[in-house]
């Protein structure tokens, strides 16, 4: 059985990038990263869903990471307010290459040779790190540094935020368990841009939001 290692954040992208590996046959192990953020119930989520799908997870503390986004981003600095719409403060610099270095050297340990995370193209046009000459760039930098066939790629890159839900729906994905908003809740804001973002796909999806929002 290939082996693969899923980025899982909670949120639903993510969470339905590791329902489709599971689908697809590959031994699904699963990393979560600690950066600090505000949202730590995140954290939590992709722990019930790792527990739900039965595989193998692991949460990493980077939050030393806060040390150096603060002042930057509105995710990690509670200082700074977090926005109904995209704002330069939302974007965690190069978050993702940070997440997807530590993954390979851990894929690279276990001998997995897939790497999957959920960036989509509804990202594409605000975060640099989710597009895929990003990822397919950082691939070729992982082979070079592990001299082992490591694929990393998002099965969604091409696929809408909507998108994305209606493949959940078909998959089984609990989409009520997911959490996407920037604050920690327990329940979603339904103000800060992802929370926003989050409605607009379901609405876009014609799925019903089993959401709790404050507002």
């Amino acid at each position: 059985m290939k082996k693969a290692v899923v980025i899982l954040s909670g949120g639903p992208d993510s969470v339905t990038v590791a329902y489709w590996a599971k689908a697809k046959g590959y031994d699904v192990h699963a990393v979560t990263f600690n950066y600090g953020q505000k949202a730590q119930i995140e954290i939590l989520k992709a722990v019930e869903t790792a527990a739900e799908l039965g595989i193998n997870h692991k949460v990493i503390d980077l939050s030393s990471l806060s040390d150096i986004y603060e002042g930057v981003t509105s995710l990690v600095d509670k200082r700074l307010e977090v926005t109904g719409e995209f704002t330069d403060p939302i974007i965690v610099p190069f978050r993702n290459g940070v997440f997807i270095a530590v993954t390979v050297a851990y894929a690279d340990g276990i001998g997995a040779n897939h790497i999957f995370y959920g960036a989509h193209a509804s990202d594409e046009p605000f975060y640099p790190d989710c597009r895929k000459e990003f990822y397919e760039a950082f691939q070729e930098a992982a082979r070079l540094g592990t001299e082992k066939p490591i694929t990393i790629m998002s099965p969604y890159s091409d696929t809408s935020k909507s998108g994305i839900l209606e493949d959940a729906l078909k998959l089984g994905v609990p989409l009520e368990k997911t959490w996407s908003c920037y604050l920690e809740g327990p329940v979603h804001c339904g103000g800060c841009e992802s929370c926003n973002n989050r409605k607009k796909a379901f609405i876009e999806a014609g799925i019903p939001d089993p959401t709790e929002y404050i507002s």
